[in-house]
């Protein structure tokens, strides 16, 4: 870590089995919203969690993050524990009273490869973070910063936007919002997300080619 700080009161399960990087890749262009289509529209977290950059977006293996509200000792230790593609899932109880992340841990975060970070809870230095270029997703913006006291869990499952994430789920995340897909489904919902995909396609060439025609 780069603070002195210490640990003991955070947890760290260990890491579960990783995911077929050809299987992530399927899921580099895909749409949030097309992936909770193919889920029944399950497993999208709720409106609240929103990019702090328009332009974000990431598709990678959750690693999970607990931690109480206003501190974020647990992000630190988890990225000690990361590893490059890994999509930080924080579980910071929505809280609204200060932020648990901010353009130090954004500059780490580059550092150790990490594809993007969603946050139940407030993030700040909204402006240096866009100008590095990492994918953060959170509930809002404050100024106040965080406390480093723990306690917290790294790779526990956790709530996030009003779903359950684990430790491996497959999270892809872009303008619209953040999807979640369990690790035992990934590879059936990437074949939906194909097949609604070319049928999305097929509608918009017939939509079109009608220009001009009457109703």
């Amino acid at each position: 870590m780069f603070i002195n700080a210490d640990t003991s009161t955070v947890h760290v399960h260990d890491r579960t089995e990783e995911l077929p990087p050809d299987l992530v890749a399927r899921f580099a262009h895909a749409a949030s919203t097309l992936v909770g289509d193919a889920m029944g529209r399950f497993g999208l977290m709720d409106s609240g969690i929103s990019a702090l950059d328009g332009r974000a977006r990431c598709a990678g293996r959750a690693l999970t993050v607990l931690t109480r509200e206003g501190d974020n000792l647990a992000i630190h230790v988890a990225l000690d524990h990361a590893e490059p593609g890994d999509v930080l899932i924080i579980d910071a109880q929505g809280g609204s009273a200060r932020a648990v992340f901010g353009d130090l841990l954004a500059e780490i975060c580059m550092t150790r490869g990490i594809a993007g970070v969603i946050i139940d809870g407030l993030s700040r230095d909204a402006a240096a973070i866009s100008d590095l270029g990492l994918a953060v997703w959170a509930r809002g913006l404050s100024p106040a910063g965080p406390f480093k006291n723990g306690p917290g869990a790294v790779g526990a499952p956790v709530a996030c936007g009003g779903v359950v994430v684990n430790p491996g789920d497959l999270i892809v995340a872009d303008a619209d919002g953040v999807a979640v897909i369990p690790a035992g489904r990934i590879a059936a919902v990437a074949r939906e997300v194909e097949r609604l995909e070319a049928a999305e396609d097929r509608l918009r060439a017939r939509i079109r080619n009608s220009k001009g025609e009457r109703p």
